[in-house]
């Protein structure tokens, strides 16, 4: 496994674990943005540093910034949330965003499918 599908891999694994904690609702709100910050801050680190040797994976990586910004903004809406069930809801579209960056990260290791030619003769 190359160095950066490696770092892909340990994000993936930080994402699931986080998506494991939120689903299990062991994490209030502080905790969420500690956990948020830590994933940020790999991000920045590990991952935006890679060299972009394909489109494809820097597409991805595009996505999974924009994404982690999104996340920031649904756990603020979880610490604003005044009623449980608000506050499960929000924890739903956490679970759910975490699934999507998650996939993105399974789609870089993923190897692309080989191309086919279209022409047909």
């Amino acid at each position: 496994m190359s160095l950066n599908h490696q770092k892909y891999h340990t994000f993936a694994i930080l994402l699931e674990q986080f998506r494991s904690n939120v689903a299990t609702k062991q994490m209030d709100a502080h905790q969420l943005r500690q956990h948020l910050s830590s994933l940020q801050q790999f991000f920045q680190q590990q991952i935006i540093p890679l060299s972009e040797e394909k489109s494809r994976e820097l597409s991805y990586r595009t996505e999974m910034n924009k994404q982690l910004r999104l996340l920031e903004i649904d756990v603020m809406f979880f610490q604003g949330a005044r009623q449980s069930t608000s506050a499960v809801d929000r924890l739903k579209t956490i679970s759910d965003r975490l699934t999507t960056l998650i996939h993105y990260c399974n789609a870089i290791l993923k190897p692309p499918a080989p191309e086919t030619d279209a022409k047909e003769e």
